[in-house]
């Protein structure tokens, strides 16, 4: 989706969005990328250029055990493209916190 599309996204969708690691309800930043219009690294990189808005409490990167969960398969390479199956960017999990943080980082 390029950042000027709208995404229509229902109430239903959000919630499957929202996950529990580490006794948190969490968002994964693939997710929160879609939301808000982004690819996923840009998306990333806007945190990263305001990483002051997000200390560890708020935003913590997935271990490959924990990210093994994903039913994303921008963590997981394509077999047959002779890459393997490794994920190759383990994810970021934003709290509550996190995400409402987002707000304003463009």
């Amino acid at each position: 989706m390029k950042s000027n599309e709208i995404a229509i996204i229902d109430e239903q969708s959000i919630k499957d969005m929202v996950h529990e690691i580490r006794g948190q309800r969490v968002m994964l930043d693939y997710d929160l990328a879609r939301l808000y219009g982004y690819e996923t690294k840009d998306f990333n990189r806007q945190v990263k250029n305001n990483i002051g808005r997000f200390p560890p409490e708020f935003r913590f990167r997935l271990s490959k055990e924990g990210a093994a969960f994903s039913r994303c398969k921008n963590f997981t390479l394509d077999e047959s493209s002779g890459r393997g199956s490794n994920i190759k960017y383990l994810p970021y999990a934003f709290t509550e916190q996190g995400v409402y943080m987002q707000k304003g980082i463009e």
